[in-house]
């Protein structure tokens, strides 16, 4: 729908290496821990990889992000398609816990990305905001977000049929097929970004065609840039600091939901996958949704109070007696929580110029990576020892001082009014008449 009301060929290109690349994320997401497992690895020894793959991740996004604003987006994404590719092919030949280690590491896999490029997540979304007016980003970056939980809830399905191989290819054998087909795709997702069109960003002036403010002076010395660059250090600095807070959420449960599904009530990855698969497709809807939302009542308030009813969903999973109300709660969740994904991309990609928006994105994901690094560990170890609602009330915890946060820090980004839009910092103005 938003495709055909605002077409751009790189757009149309990245939202279909998304959707591909996260069916292969899907099936990461259900079965990698499971595939662990099975190879007799401890729930501590899971959580530890995870950690790893997080600090890894942190490390790496911070460096796409500053390189991709210098050397461009387009490289960038195919070598991380090409490195998945090749990571996927070795986990059909080896077991070896050193070579596995590494595969999560440098890849992410497992972590439930819906789509997005791991580390080099930046490069994405600066490239495809660039190519974005601001006054769409919210409903385009919520579509991509929603094509990305389709494709997590087909990876999702695909992900529970080891059980229909079991007596050909026993215990972890079973998933080795899912392993390359997951290399298929990303080979197919290599094609798809080197094809995409590069070329000019689109003329960011046209964004504020409704009661435009008076036209600013233009930049004419040094002083005028420092002042632009404050204002977006310290919206960055703000995000950075609700991301932390919200990485340290999203850590503690979201890569080891698999694992505790198969912990507490013995369910086999078919089951889990069904779950999670659902969840990926209502969140897909939430998210189109929140894009709607987004333009209604602007992107900020959208994402709090979703935010908060997802929050609640989270506090009262743990309790439940049994897998499939367990499951009913969890679908919910995902659905009111994750659905705000492409809203908060959107606004993080909107804090700078399209000259810095790479280091933007990257910061804070970087702010929140580093933190979620933390939680798989501990949850891990917790899971291990049959503590099993603790890591939800942690996160719950953590996931509503985030809320309140974000609403507070960027209330004043949001559209006041149905006729009048808001530049995406106090010196939009500025940078549109140069």
């Amino acid at each position: 729908m938003l495709l055909r009301r605002y077409k751009d060929k790189t757009v149309l290109h990245l939202q279909i290496a998304r959707t591909l690349r996260s069916i292969t994320q899907g099936i990461a997401v259900v079965d990698l821990t499971l595939y662990l497992k099975d190879l007799h690895w401890s729930g501590a020894a899971i959580g530890a990889v995870m950690s790893a793959a997080g600090l890894v991740g942190a490390a790496l996004i911070l460096l796409v992000g500053i390189m991709s604003d210098r050397l461009g987006r387009k490289p960038f994404l195919i070598v991380y398609e090409i490195l998945t590719a090749i990571a996927a092919l070795l986990m059909v030949f080896t077991t070896q816990p050193v070579i596995l280690t590494l595969i999560i590491v440098l890849t992410g896999f497992g972590r439930g990305q819906n789509g997005a490029a791991g580390p080099f997540t930046p490069a994405e979304q600066a490239w495809m905001a660039a190519r974005v007016p601001q006054s769409e980003r919210g409903s385009v970056f919520s579509t991509n977000t929603a094509l990305g939980f389709f494709g997590m809830a087909i990876g999702a399905l695909v992900a529970g049929t080891p059980s229909l191989w079991r007596e050909q290819l026993p215990g972890a054998l079973g998933f080795h097929p899912l392993f390359v087909l997951m290399f298929l795709i990303s080979l197919a997702c290599v094609t798809v970004i080197a094809t995409a069109p590069t070329g000019k960003t689109v003329d960011t002036a046209s964004t504020h065609t409704r009661n435009p403010a008076p036209p600013a002076p233009a930049l004419s010395n040094k002083a005028t840039e420092s002042t632009i660059r404050r204002q977006e250090n310290r919206n960055m600095a703000k995000l950075a600091a609700v991301n932390v807070l919200n990485g340290l959420a999203i850590g503690f449960m979201g890569p080891m939901m698999s694992y505790w599904f198969s912990t507490k009530f013995g369910v086999s990855s078919s089951e889990i996958g069904t779950t999670l698969a659902v969840s990926f497709l209502l969140t897909a809807l939430s998210s189109l949704i929140t894009g709607f939302l987004t333009r209604r009542f602007g992107m900020v308030r959208s994402v709090v109070w979703l935010q908060l009813f997802g929050i609640a969903m989270v506090i009262l999973l743990p309790l439940a007696p049994t897998f499939w109300l367990a499951s009913a709660i969890y679908v919910i969740r995902s659905a009111f929580s994750r659905g705000t994904q492409g809203a908060r991309s959107a606004l993080s990609s909107s804090l700078t110029r399209d000259q810095r928006r790479g280091f933007s994105v990257s910061m804070n994901s970087l702010a929140m990576r580093l933190p979620s690094a933390i939680g798989p560990t501990l949850s891990g170890t917790m899971l291990d020892a049959g503590i099993f609602t603790v890591p939800f009330l942690i996160t719950g915890a953590l996931q509503l001082c985030s809320t309140l946060l974000y609403g507070r820090l960027f209330r004043g980004f949001d559209v006041h009014g149905s006729d009048e839009e808001r530049p995406a910092h106090p010196d939009d103005q500025r940078k549109e008449s140069t």
